[in-house]
């Protein structure tokens, strides 16, 4: 079980994290577009910002499933850094819990969301507003093997890279 999960943890964060990526570069790439359009060409695009702030949020809800795997958020740690044993498990398995917890409400809550949405369409695009919303299930669903992975193979780079 624990193998299987780690495997899957892998590769969905590795798909997260490449995906992100992708749509960081996107994000610049119509970044630039938005200027050389207003400034260069005097055609000011009216999709270009609508786009990067949907991508955004697609790119902030994927990376934070990479962000909860490898332990990078940023927490008030010193509970776990003082802790030894069994009340350092204690400790971890409190902050798994309270991270699934607040996850699962994101996912429940965004896929009411979500599916509310459905009908509306973006101001310059014609694109249904659920894509946008779409990226908080999507994103609580691929954090949750991430926190559940970190819990059985904690990588804890907040921790160690911390001073």
């Amino acid at each position: 079980m624990r193998d299987a999960l780690l495997a899957l943890d892998r590769r969905l964060s590795g798909l997260a994290l490449a995906v992100a990526c992708a749509l960081l570069a996107i994000i610049c790439v119509l970044g630039l577009w938005q200027v050389v359009a207003r400034f260069v060409l005097s055609q000011p695009s009216v999709w270009t910002e609508e786009a990067m702030r949907r991508l955004l949020i697609w790119c902030v809800m994927l990376g934070v499933v990479v962000a909860f795997r490898r332990g990078a958020l940023v927490s008030v740690d010193l509970m776990l850094r003082l802790s030894r044993g069994t009340w350092h498990r204690m400790v971890r398995g409190l902050i798994t819990l309270s991270s699934l917890a607040f996850l699962g409400v994101l996912l429940w809550f965004g896929i009411d969301l979500a599916w509310r949405v459905r009908f509306q369409t973006f101001a310059s695009m014609e694109l249904s507003m659920a894509w946008a919303y779409a990226a908080l299930p999507v994103g609580a669903a691929l954090s949750i093997v991430a926190v559940l992975a970190h819990h059985v193979d904690p990588m804890n780079e907040e921790l160690e890279n911390a001073q």
